[in-house]
């Protein structure tokens, strides 16, 4: 009887791009790459998008949408992983995200293409998870930094061309095929990926890990109460109540999805979730509204409006390729510290800007200290994590991780929708989206010394 091969985490640590890890390092960092480079381009053309298709009401909500189903995903891809290993999720999720892709594109109305991306949310949430539950069981821990640096880069490569070639091609031939283009890139990705990861463990060796399905509800809960925040504006007397009501059943759904003291910053792996989440939320939130500010208020053409982003992302993937080469010379907790106060610079130089009328150039560049920040912080966050998890946890653990990040961005974008729409000239409404988030990115400032168990 011939012994079965080892797991590929039991394999010597060859690097990322050797064997046997090579092809999964190359097959997961392009489902990485696609992801960013359609979420990039959606931040490109939406003000495109929200012109053509008189959307204005919902553009938040293209974007708050897909974080909200994204959460849902992450609960069910996590648990799945957790059961039977991260495989059928992967497949699965690929396709609802192509799936999503499709409807977006063909979309005539902009209720229709909130439709799209929620279902393509859903998809990519999952997928998200699946990987890094791939990466928990495919490559052992001296590889971790280096393949979560690998995925930051491959997240953020994307803004050198995405921004750009986005707002070309919605020019040239639409925006419709800003999204269709992406789905005949994604299926060869994936097929590069499925031999590799025949060596991946498929489940939990003892007892096998239970569907959760209340899990599944309260992920559903917080979905529903986000969507009902981006509506909440459009409720004429009770609004304030809505919105209020919504963020309330949002944080209380989110504590089963979370590890216990998330949101009371306990020190270790519940701050570790919290600050990925405050992160995401400031960093996102205020993204987002960039290329929007430069169209509006300073003429700029949306493929140079796109190109703003390129600074900041070229820094998210030069300061995680340093952490990477760092290892544990920089202690993760430090650079957690300092990630969340370059984060919070950058948001304040947008804010100025606004505020005082100041030079496009102030805040693209300052952009370029928030990307530093999120390169310093994103990976050793991802490591913290997996060093946190045990094998029946990996599922869990990283599905909260990646909860924090879609549910905090998809509150800031709901909130930063409502502020955004309640002021009546536009220089005040992007003031007011700046100063919300960077009181979030003060929050995360706070709560990143408490990274350290």
């Amino acid at each position: 009887m011939h012994e079965s091969a080892p797991p590929l985490s039991a394999l010597p640590a060859a690097g990322i791009l050797r064997r046997p890890h090579l092809l999964v390092t190359v097959g997961s960092c392009a489902l990485v790459f696609l992801a960013a480079f359609e979420s990039l381009a959606v931040t490109t053309i939406m003000p495109v998008v929200s012109r053509e298709l008189d959307g204005a009401n919902l553009y938040a909500l293209a974007f708050a949408g897909p974080l909200a189903t994204g959460v849902i995903g992450m609960v069910g891809a996590g648990n799945w992983s957790d059961r039977r290993g991260p495989l059928a999720p992967l497949y699965v999720s690929v396709a609802v995200f192509v799936l999503g892709l499709l409807i977006a594109g063909t979309a005539g109305s902009m209720a229709v293409l909130v439709a799209g991306r929620l279902v393509q949310g859903l998809g990519g949430g999952a997928m998200t998870v699946a990987l890094y539950v791939v990466v928990a069981r495919a490559y052992p821990p001296a590889l971790h930094a280096k393949i979560f640096a690998a995925f930051s880069a491959a997240w953020v490569i994307p803004s050198l061309v995405g921004p750009f070639a986005a707002g070309l091609v919605a020019q040239l031939a639409g925006w419709q095929w800003v999204f269709l283009g992406v789905v005949g890139l994604v299926i060869p990705a994936l097929a590069m990926l499925v031999p590799a990861l025949r060596g991946v463990r498929s489940g939990p060796e003892n007892q096998p890990v239970p569907w959760a399905f209340g899990r599944l509800a309260w992920a559903a809960l917080a979905a529903l109460a986000v969507l009902g925040l981006n509506l909440s504006a459009a409720i004429p007397v009770a609004g304030a109540f809505v919105a209020g009501a919504a963020v309330a059943v949002a944080l209380l759904a989110v504590r089963p999805l979370v590890p216990r003291g998330t949101l009371l910053a306990r020190r270790g792996l519940p701050s570790v979730i919290l600050t990925r989440g405050l992160a995401s939320a400031g960093f996102f939130g205020a993204e987002v509204y960039l290329p929007y500010l430069l169209v509006e208020r300073y003429d700029f053409s949306p493929t140079f409006a796109g190109l703003t982003l390129t600074g900041g992302a070229l820094a998210w993937a030069a300061a995680s390729g340093i952490q990477g080469r760092l290892g544990n010379r920089l202690a993760s907790p430090v650079a957690v510290r300092i990630g969340s106060l370059l984060v919070l610079s950058a948001i304040v130089l947008a804010l100025v800007t606004t505020a005082f009328g100041w030079p496009a150039v102030v805040a693209i560049s300052g952009w370029i200290l928030a990307g530093g920040g999120m390169g310093l912080m994103y990976p050793r966050l991802s490591v913290m994590t997996l060093a946190l998890s045990t094998p029946d946890t990996e599922g869990f653990n990283s599905s909260a991780m990646s909860i924090a990040d879609s549910l905090g961005g998809a509150l800031a974008l709901a909130t930063t929708g409502i502020v955004f729409t309640a002021f009546t000239t536009t220089a005040a409404s992007f003031a007011g989206v700046f100063a919300l988030t960077a009181v979030i990115a003060v929050a995360a400032v706070a709560t990143a010394p408490r990274v350290a168990d």
